[in-house]
């Protein structure tokens, strides 16, 4: 029986009744008498806040599991957000009685969830196989560069990973080897993949997986935004220009009442080019 399991039982005999003898505890929980007074104990230390005693209860403790996995696998595994300040926001919520929730801590449970994460994948992953539920694959592919070059493959609509590879090449022969050894391990094939325009991208397409090759939307929107930045930026200058001039043009008349036909055309001259 585990840590939780043992308070759980010291806590719902002290709901029950709260005046219980040491001995009676043990005997309602068929617990020892010397390991009661541990579990009571770590009760009241935990019991800091108006809320702790949620915590406690068969509901609270699965609850606080819960919550602990989403956040380290949504903003720590998905999104990278630091330990940190993770602990941090644990600490905000008042949790840090109930969980370790310390950054070396939280690590620990960090490296736990991604292995469990990674062998919950590859199950579903031969069980889709084996039931043939596996689609052409809408592919994205790109290089990322952190302390190894890595040869990123991911399915565009669900967002799946479908190859992470470290390699010291990025050619189309490894690109081609990578890339069709995970597709044949899936039993599918590539239905059109999103790159930028590196050769060996479109070769990949068109000749390894034989598929449609499509442009990256970011490299699009860069070469339209090369098209309009000069002329916007010459607007921008010479707005900010007659700006300044307007400007000018009113502290000049602040000796005049603001009543007055050439102070009000100045204020009014000054608004139009603000807006």
């Amino acid at each position: 029986m585990g840590f939780w399991d043992k308070s759980l039982r010291v806590f719902n005999c002290l709901c029950d009744n709260a005046t219980q003898s040491v001995r009676r505890l043990a005997q309602q929980t068929g617990l020892s008498k010397s390991s009661v007074p541990r579990l009571t104990q770590a009760m009241e230390r935990r019991d800091r806040y108006p809320a702790s005693w949620c915590w406690e209860t068969a509901a609270g403790r699965p609850w606080l599991t819960r919550l602990g996995g989403a956040m380290l696998s949504t903003f720590g595994l998905k999104r990278g957000v630091g330990l940190d300040t993770m602990s941090e926001f644990f600490a905000r919520l008042r949790l840090d009685t109930p969980v370790g929730c310390s950054p070396s801590a939280l690590r620990g449970v960090r490296q736990t969830l991604a292995s469990a994460l990674l062998a919950t994948a590859g199950r579903w992953e031969k069980d889709g196989v084996r039931a043939s539920e596996v689609r052409e694959i809408i592919g994205a592919v790109a290089e990322t560069f952190l302390p190894q070059r890595r040869l990123v493959f991911q399915d565009v609509p669900t967002g799946d990973m479908v190859q992470d590879a470290v390699a010291d090449a990025r050619s189309y022969a490894t690109w081609k080897a990578v890339g069709e050894a995970r597709l044949t391990a899936l039993g599918t094939g590539g239905l059109s993949l999103v790159s930028d325009r590196a050769k060996a991208f479109i070769q990949l397409a068109e000749q390894g997986l034989e598929c449609l090759s499509r442009p990256e939307f970011f490299h699009v929107v860069h070469e339209l935004i090369k098209r309009y930045a000069l002329p916007i930026g010459r607007w921008v200058r010479h707005a900010q220009q007659e700006r300044t001039k307007a400007e000018e043009g009113l502290a000049s008349r602040q000796g005049l009442a603001h009543g007055a036909p050439a102070y009000a055309e100045a204020q009014a001259a000054v608004e139009a080019i603000e807006a």
